[in-house]
C-alpha cells in the first residue's frame, strides 16, 4: 500500500464527526477501475453546498491508488482543515455526470456497465 493510501484510510478511521468534514468517493465505468476522485468539503454544519468540491481525474491509473490524486486529496484535506473524513473504499459508479455528460435519467452511453446496477451493492436493479 503506497504511503498516501495508508495516510488517507487512516485519517477516515480517526473521524471526530467535528467540522470541517470532507467526503470521498471514487468513480469509474466499471466496479473495478476508478478514474474519478471526488472530494467535497463541508466547513460547517447544515451546508448545502460544499465550501470545496475538487474533482480529480486519472486515465491509466486506478485513482483510489493514484500517488498525485491521493496527495492532492490529502492537501485538500490539510489546507481546509479537515476534522472528520467520510470515504467510499469501492467505485461508486459511473464518472460522468447525470445532466452535464449525458441526459437526466438516462443511463450514461460511456458507461453500460453501471445501466441498471445499484451502485452500493453492484447488484442489478433492472
Amino acid at each position: 500500500m503506497n504511503k498516501f493510501r495508508y495516510r488517507l484510510e487512516k485519517k477516515a478511521k480517526q473521524s471526530t464527526k467535528e467540522y470541517p468534514v470532507a467526503t470521498i468517493a471514487f468513480y469509474g465505468p466499471t466496479a473495478d477501475f476508478a478514474s474519478k476522485a471526488v472530494v467535497a468539503v463541508f466547513l460547517k454544519k447544515d451546508e448545502d453546498e460544499p465550501a470545496v468540491l475538487e474533482r480529480l481525474f486519472s486515465e491509466t491509473t486506478d485513482a483510489r491508488f493514484d500517488e498525485p490524486i491521493l496527495e492532492k486529496i490529502l492537501s485538500v484535506l490539510e489546507t481546509n482543515g479537515v476534522k472528520s473524513v467520510a470515504m467510499i473504499d469501492g467505485v461508486f459508479g459511473c464518472p460522468h455526470e447525470e445532466g452535464t455528460d449525458y441526459p437526466e435519467g438516462k443511463p450514461c452511453p460511456q458507461c453500460p456497465y453501471w445501466a441498471g446496477r445499484d451502485r452500493s451493492t453492484l447488484a442489478r436493479i433492472q
